[in-house]
Order: structure tokens, then sequence, then C-alpha cells
């Protein structure tokens, strides 16, 4: 799937309507360091977004302030870092991150997983999914997201992320 930028997302309301299951909402994808995500819900009060992740991807560890965060896994076994623990969720399994808790996934599977994931409120997320669409210098894309609200904990600080 080509990552698209057709359409600016502008939070407003909650509009009533269906985001199909082969479509993204207002046709925006976006392609972050090697994942492919696709808008689902878009408002002011909560964004989501169905992530599709390879084998080998991963978000390392970051805290989210004032956002409250969550993932449904539909495909595949993420392995999770919340708060100084490491676990594993698979289809079916919701994870949840309340704002404030340092927390980190990634696909250490040999099969690609998919999950849609929440945030609310939806913050500035959607927007620094726009910036970071198809930008590949990791440095960049940590100082982006933290003029976003979305704070990377220093490399290493995190034993085995």
């Amino acid at each position: 799937m080509e990552p698209q930028q057709d359409q600016e997302i502008v939070l407003g309301r909650l509009e009533k309507g269906i985001t199909l299951a082969s479509e993204a909402m207002g046709n925006k994808t976006w392609n972050v360091l090697g994942h492919t995500y696709l808008s689902k819900v878009e408002s002011e009060t909560s964004f989501a977004w169905l992530s599709l992740d390879p084998t080998g991807t991963g978000v390392p560890p970051h805290v989210h302030p004032t956002q409250d965060e969550h993932i449904h896994v539909l495909e595949g076994v993420y392995t999770l870092y919340l708060d100084g623990e490491w676990m594993t969720a698979g289809p079916g399994d919701t994870v949840r991150m309340p704002m404030g808790l340092a927390h980190a996934y990634f696909n250490k599977a040999d099969a690609a997983a998919k999950a849609l994931f929440w945030v609310s409120p939806s913050g500035q997320l959607a927007r620094l999914f726009d910036e970071l669409h198809n930008l590949s210098d990791p440095d960049e894309v940590v100082r982006r997201s933290a003029l976003r609200g979305v704070d990377f904990l220093p490399q290493g600080s995190v034993p085995g992320a």
C-alpha cells in the first residue's frame, strides 16, 4: 500500500460514519520508519490508526505526557515495554498505556503484525505523523516528536530496547 498525503487532517467534533476496513479516513496513510499507518478516526477527542508492522520494526521507549494510548492487537505478536516490564500481546489482546507511562513496542516475531492504535485526547499526533511521513533520520524523528508532545527516552536507558 503506497502512503498518500491527499487530505490535511483538521480535527474537530467526531463525525458519524464508517471507515471501511480497506480504507483510511480521508485517504490518509503514513510511512513512519518502516511502519504503515492508516488513519481510522480523527477528532479533537480521539485519534485512531491501523498500524501495519513488518517483522523487525518497533517504536523505542517514549512517553505521551498528555495522552492515554491503547493498542488492540489484530494479528501477530508485539513485544512491549510498559513502565519497566517486558511482556507480549497477541491477537485479541488490548494494551493500556496511561498518559505519562514509559512504553515501547516491537514486532520481534517472524511474521508481520497488525493492530489498531488510538490515543485520547488527540493532541498533535496526526500532525506529527504528517511530519514524520517518509522521514528516515531517527534523530530528526525524536526532535520533531518532542515538539508535538511525544518524548523519547534517551537511547540505551531501557535495557533490551
